[in-house]
């Protein structure tokens, strides 16, 4: 593979909360990698998925939804946010129709000064009424310098393929960094335990998904299955019991739904075993929130 002429750099996709940018970057780089839930703060790690073709790399990012913290988890989650900001080539801002830019204001300041290409991505305008596009467009227009608008429906893949067009048209002339085989540069492991807090997003509500995290004590792959053993922690005893459920029939859900989707995702079988913990107060405490893997650093 010849490197004249090819294209290659860092696309960080960031926005509030459930505004999309998990199921957008799904669409962008054509595999489920980034969990989907619409519940908001699904999202708690950065998440790198690349698109390859023999011209050009996309390294795309798909970051927390930008908040104001309020536990040490939400300020590891807005750092994840700062570090992509530092090493992007292009910035897909998205928003919806829904959207003010409160809590944010810090950060929309910081996008305006970098002097990176800001594409400014309004999705759910399925969910539009009469003039209220240009009403969200003006709005947002006013507050973040755009090199572009792009209106969009991710859920119905609306005018998502401009996105892509607009990103080649400003995408640096760059060897690629990643190996053209590999689509992201997460461990399999991280994928498990992802899809395991998703299930867990899908079924419970209140506190209880907001308090778990996710362990994957083992993971081993034979040619013919992979057998993982994970844990999930919650911060209190009542919450062990709620997730388990009676006689076990919330954590067996939870594990199968999670198994049927690992099969499709490895595309192989899996043997997975769950095991509910307490680690009191994780979201609080720095020691604990490293251990889980939440040190951007």
């Amino acid at each position: 593979m010849s490197t004249v002429n090819h294209k290659a750099g860092f696309v960080n996709i960031i926005g509030k909360p459930n505004v999309g940018k998990s199921t957008l970057m799904n669409i962008l780089v054509g595999e489920r990698l980034s969990i989907i839930s619409p519940k908001a703060q699904t999202t708690r790690h950065r998440i790198v998925g690349l698109t390859n073709t023999e011209d050009y790399q996309i390294v795309f990012s798909d970051t927390p939804g930008m908040l104001k913290p309020q536990y040490e988890l939400h300020k590891s989650m807005m750092s994840f946010v700062n570090i992509s900001l530092e090493d992007a080539d292009i910035i897909v801002f998205v928003t919806d129709i829904y959207e003010k830019d409160t809590d944010i204001e810090f950060i929309i300041e910081r996008i305006n000064n970098s002097g990176i290409p800001v594409l400014l991505v309004i999705n759910k305008i399925d969910l539009a009424k009469e003039g209220q596009l240009d009403e969200v467009t003006a709005y947002w227009t006013e507050r973040v310098k755009a090199a572009t608008v792009i209106p969009i429906s991710a859920l119905e893949k609306f005018n998502t393929e401009r996105i892509l067009q607009e990103i080649l048209d400003r995408l640096p002339e760059h060897p690629p960094f990643y190996d053209k085989e590999e689509l992201t540069d997460r461990p399999e492991r991280f994928f498990a335990s992802e899809i395991i807090r998703e299930k867990i997003f899908k079924n419970y509500k209140k506190e209880i998904p907001y308090s778990s995290e996710v362990g994957i004590e083992d993971f081993h792959e034979d040619e013919k299955i992979i057998r993982i053993r994970a844990s999930i922690f919650v911060e209190r005893n009542s919450q062990k019991g709620i997730l388990i459920g009676e006689k076990g029939k919330m954590l067996k859900k939870v594990g199968t739904e999670a198994r049927e989707d690992m099969e499709a995702f490895f595309g192989k079988k899996v043997f997975l075993e769950t095991h509910v913990k307490v680690e009191p107060d994780w979201r609080k405490n720095k020691s604990k929130l490293k251990k889980f893997g939440y040190d951007p650093t």
